[in-house]
């Protein structure tokens, strides 16, 4: 197990001298670890009253590690040795990193384009799913679990022998699949889902594909003391207030895996920061960037912060080597158990400097409402696309900003052109994650390109994340939406929709609430997939403008 060191430079080591004595006087770290609710304010208390039970998981959580390595055994002795994960946002972004960085095999599912689902539902007679979802009500994971359902029966596979449901004790999902025959794990209900790690939503799914997950909780009990100290050494306090204290508020914090060892760490941390705190019109943008020569990195804006997660055996760079004497930077290091805990209590840390409640989501909710009301109109009467160039349909939403564009490229340059000193470009991909995985590598190009922080998301994942601080955080965000038809759609086993309505919903959706409150967003749907796909890569990839 290694320790954790959270070492900071520039404006985040004058925001930890600054305010982490405030945090000590407060007695912060004790009081949140005696889950005491009130020290978010009033408006927060409600929420906060029910949402603090993680800080004990480490010894909380014990009995599930026999429990899942029974499960686990039985399955074995079956032959069902491949676990696919259902799951949304807390539920499957920490399982992805457990397993990833034990270095065992999980399918994590979070998505509802057809051909994800689709590329899922293979190899079933050794295939175990997990289904997790806290509220009992995730559409996505529902949809999920009816697909999986239909493809075991029509394989001759009774589904409660292969289904495992993980969720909240009393949930629309808890007793439905009680009363049906299926297993059911219970999470600790006062969790919330980003927050969710070292519960049954990590645990579950991570023990059963081998991961280790004893040694993961004796990795955070072994630090939870550290955490709930009221010391300026404390890494989780040190952490908070780099993050979210510096003055002024440095917004955006740019995550680069140097060497961690932790496989996607970065991907789970942008979840629990973006979601937590981006609400109230602030928020801290995380910005997950994949190599150290990247734009964002090496040559920062002056309202960026740079994280590097570094390797046991890296030695802190000296202040003296940064290149920029403005910079603002962070290393971490430490365990992956011990990084869970460190970086929930950091983050609670960071609602407390902001001041706002870090454990609601309301901006979540509202590009699902507006999903749902598309889904009961059946899409209803679809926006004309502005023009059409190439296999690309070309949309605009919000305040004339499209101008006389009539391409491709002059509707992106027009998008980038509302972009603001200190703004940002959130690219939006609900497409296949895997399939079109390609796409992804046009990010840093277009950082490069527009000089300003660029974040990519695969969608509807993002909307758990991300999507909050869209909506929620500062009016700066300029907004690329990318859609395609699916190359097979897919019926949703019961419901009146197929997956391909469902996530045409969910993005029309999401564009339409940023819409509403006035951020631009221009949307491309790619009438020929690979065709479509091949325009779109070689806009965003552009040198110059």
């Amino acid at each position: 197990m290694s320790a954790l060191g959270v070492v900071a430079s520039g404006p985040a080591a004058d925001a930890i001298a600054l305010r982490v004595p405030e945090l000590v006087g407060e007695r912060f770290a004790s009081r949140l670890f005696e889950q005491d609710a009130s020290l978010w304010g009033p408006d927060a208390e409600s929420e906060a009253s029910i949402r603090l039970s993680w800080v004990g998981l480490p010894r909380s959580s014990r009995p599930l590690v026999g429990e899942v390595a029974a499960l686990r055994e039985h399955l074995r002795g079956e032959g069902v040795d491949r676990v696919v994960l259902c799951g949304m946002g807390g539920s499957s972004l920490a399982p992805e990193v457990i397993c990833a960085t034990a270095g065992v095999p999980l399918v994590v599912l979070d998505s509802s384009q057809p051909d994800m689902v689709r590329s899922a539902m293979v190899d079933l007679d050794r295939t175990v799913v997990v289904v997790s979802s806290k509220s009992g009500s995730t559409v996505e994971t529902d949809s999920q679990r009816r697909a999986f359902e239909a493809a075991f029966t029509e394989a001759g596979i009774d589904p409660t022998t292969r289904i495992v449901i993980v969720t909240d004790p009393g949930s629309p999902l808890d007793q439905e699949s009680r009363q049906a025959g299926y297993r059911v794990v219970n999470a600790d209900p006062h969790v919330g889902g980003r927050y969710s790690a070292l519960t049954a939503f990590g645990l579950v799914p991570s023990g059963l594909a081998g991961a280790d997950v004893e040694a993961l909780l004796d990795d955070a009990e072994a630090v939870s003391d550290v955490l709930a100290a009221d010391d300026e050494a404390n890494p989780a306090l040190r952490l908070g207030a780099a993050m979210a204290g510096t003055s002024p508020l440095r917004d955006k914090l740019v995550l680069v895996d140097d060497g961690s060892g932790i496989a996607g760490l970065p991907d789970w941390t942008e979840q629990l920061i973006a979601e937590s705190t981006g609400k109230n019109g602030t928020g801290i943008l995380p910005v997950v960037v994949q190599e150290e020569e990247e734009w964002e990195v090496e040559w920062p804006p002056r309202d960026v912060t740079v994280l590097r997660l570094k390797g046991d055996a890296e030695d802190p760079d000296s202040p003296d080597e940064l290149v920029q004497p403005d910079r603002s930077d962070i290393e971490v290091t430490g365990s992956l158990g011990a990084q869970l805990l460190l970086w929930e209590v950091a983050t609670a840390v960071a609602g407390r400097l902001l001041g706002i409640n870090p454990f609601d989501q309301p901006d979540v909710e509202s590009a699902k409402k507006a999903a749902r009301g598309l889904l009961e109109q059946k899409g209803g009467a679809a926006q004309a696309p502005a023009f059409t160039d190439g296999a690309v349909e070309v949309r605009a939403l919000g305040n004339g900003w499209l101008g006389d564009a009539s391409t491709l490229v002059e509707a992106v340059d027009a998008l980038l052109d509302q972009l603001g000193p200190t703004g940002y470009v959130a690219v939006m991909a609900y497409l296949d994650r895997l399939a079109d995985a390609p796409l992804a590598d046009t990010r840093p190009k277009l950082a490069a390109l527009v000089e300003r922080p660029v974040t990519f998301g695969w969608g509807p994942r993002f909307l758990h994340s991300t999507g909050q601080f869209h909506k929620g955080g500062p009016d700066i965000g300029v907004y690329l939406q990318i859609t395609a038809e699916p190359h097979q759609d897919l019926e949703v086993p019961g419901r009146d929709f197929t997956f391909g309505e469902f996530i045409a919903a969910q993005a029309a959706g999401d564009a339409q609430v940023l819409a509403e409150i006035g951020r631009p967003v221009l949307r491309l749907h790619l009438t020929d997939h690979d065709a479509g796909l091949q325009q779109v890569v070689a806009v965003l990839s552009r040198h110059a403008r």
